[in-house]
């Protein structure tokens, strides 16, 4: 297509779940809903270990960053949808498109990292149990999460540097309610082969990387906890992971279903698949480690029953 007869789009026009202004009402609802109970749940969970010198463990180190994560995750898409909503408008500028898509890809891959580490953590608590302290010190701790940062930066800035070398005409219409990148990459009039490239080598890099890491240690897991010579060790061992294991299953299957394909075979299929882990999956990880674990449910006690007596003394 000749450049010279192309109208650079300077805006995209989030369509969002339906493309029936009478019909948003109700996801408008469900998304604020679940934007405010994420945000309080997994805030709970970091003040909850925070103010609990038990959980001041690796562990809980862990999960308190993953909560962060995605307090952050659900911020970048859905206060977006939720503004443009109340003032009546669709559109979101090119930059701030761009810029949604670099935090996006930044914290999806920081999801995984920080999954892939609480699981060398636990491999690390149920296989080698005697050496856990020396291994796992606050040192290594706070390296793991910093190089995560690392590479999901450089990861998002390469993919979105990329992402701006395309050309984007007359259609800027994203059937989505944020700037997915693969929505966007479809709506390119430009040729999309180094972008679909970068996602599938690098981008599948990134992602298979900790996706093996979970893999592995889980494999060790099993494989040391048949080992264990009574019903009530393999329990406790087992109870230990439930919590990570589910996160894992929704997070990863999600995933696995819109990304591992090219962009032009993007689908409303996908789009459902998206909001399982960029809406659901941050909601669900605090209540799924708050009711499986009996030490968060103590301290998010112990922290109802603080508030309380400050109310009451103020």
């Amino acid at each position: 297509m000749d450049r010279d007869n192309q109208t650079r789009v300077t805006e995209f026009l989030l369509l969002g779940l339906s493309e029936q202004p009478g019909q948003e009402r109700v996801p408008f609802g469900l998304f604020l809903c679940v934007y405010l109970l994420t945000i309080i749940g997994n805030l709970l969970i970091i003040f909850a270990i925070s103010c609990d010198s038990r959980l001041h463990t690796p562990m809980y180190f862990f999960l308190a960053n993953l909560s962060c994560v995605d307090i952050c995750f659900s911020s970048v898409t859905m206060p977006k949808t939720l503004a443009n909503h109340i003032v009546g408008s669709k559109s979101i500028s090119y930059v701030e498109c761009m810029t949604q898509i670099y935090f996006f890809i930044t914290f999806i891959n920081m999801d995984g990292f920080l999954l892939s580490v609480m699981a060398y953590d636990r491999y690390t608590a149920i296989c080698c149990p005697l050496q856990y302290t020396m291994i796992m010190r606050p040192q290594l701790c706070v390296l793991l999460v910093a190089v995560s940062w690392v590479i999901t930066n450089l990861h998002a800035l390469l993919h979105t540097l990329l992402m701006v070398q395309l050309t984007f005409c007359s259609n800027n219409a994203v059937h989505h309610f944020f700037c997915d990148p693969y929505a966007i990459l479809k709506l390119s009039c430009s040729d999309t082969f180094v972008n679909d490239i970068m996602v599938f080598t690098v981008g599948g890099l990134i992602f298979l990387t900790p996706f093996s890491c979970i893999i592995i240690s889980y494999a060790y897991i099993l494989s040391n906890v048949l080992k264990l010579p009574t019903a009530r060790g393999l329990r406790k061992a087992l109870s230990t992971c439930g919590s990570h294991l589910t996160v894992v299953s929704l997070f990863y299957g999600a995933i696995l279903g819109v990304y591992m394909h090219p962009s032009s075979s993007y689908s409303v299929r996908d789009m459902v698949a998206t909001i399982i882990f960029t809406v659901l999956t941050p909601l669900v990880n605090p209540f799924i480690y708050s009711l499986r674990n009996h030490d968060v449910k103590e301290a998010l006690r112990k922290l109802i029953i603080i508030r309380r007596i400050v109310l009451s003394r103020s």
